[in-house]
């Protein structure tokens, strides 16, 4: 999902030297990926009165606001970085959305849809344990995204996330770490557990982890 890290990495020193159009093309490069992040996360009731791109849209003007400070100061890889400014623009849209709406939900924000690229399907299919389930039987894909979604959504947030960032944002042990800030074994005990929790409540046995 997120962009390779070895021509970020070019680009970002370019940046900090000052070039503007490196900038530019940083930001330009991270732009997919911080959409399919933001409609993963933007609640059905919020996506119908926000248009996904304007929030995109405001993530990327914060991060280029922000940058310069971030060149300084880099404690952890750009696309955590820029990762954390989405989500927090995505819990910002829920907070306005339930004020707007005079009412109180239990959660900052639920998980409306999944990733729609072979390697999400393939994830889907892991944690389902049905091997058959390819981007091409796209009906019963959905039938069952919606099951998996339904049992997502009953986790807590934290177990939640973890899910979301190994199977469908496709970041390694390492970078869940980094964006927790958790040392690499205590990340990985807790998506082991959160895993275990989503088995559960699928009514299946956990599958092994097939990520490193």
């Amino acid at each position: 999902m997120w962009p390779e890290g070895e021509k970020t990495q070019e680009l970002l020193n370019n940046a900090k030297e000052g070039d503007s159009e490196a900038i530019n093309k940083l930001i330009e490069r991270h732009r997919q990926a911080v959409r399919r992040l933001i409609e993963m996360r933007l609640d059905n009731a919020v996506a119908r009165r926000v248009d996904a791109s304007d929030v995109v849209q405001d993530v990327m003007f914060e991060a280029s606001r922000r940058l310069e400070d971030y060149l300084q100061h880099p404690k952890m890889p750009f696309h955590i970085w820029l990762r954390q400014l989405a989500k927090d623009r995505v819990i910002d849209m829920h907070r306005r959305h339930r004020a707007a709406q005079r009412r109180s939900v239990d959660r900052e924000q639920q998980v409306s849809s999944l990733g729609h690229d072979d390697q999400s399907a393939a994830d889907l299919a892991v944690l389902l344990k049905d091997t058959e389930l390819t981007p091409a039987a796209a009906t019963l894909r959905k039938e069952m995204e919606n099951q998996f979604l339904e049992a997502l959504n009953e986790l807590s947030e934290d177990d939640r996330e973890l899910i979301m960032m190994r199977h469908f944002e496709h970041l390694g042990s390492g970078e869940v770490a980094a964006a927790l800030g958790l040392s690499a074994p205590a990340a990985g005990m807790r998506y082991l557990r959160a895993l275990r929790r989503l088995r559960e409540s699928l009514g299946a046995d956990a599958p092994t982890d097939q990520h490193h």
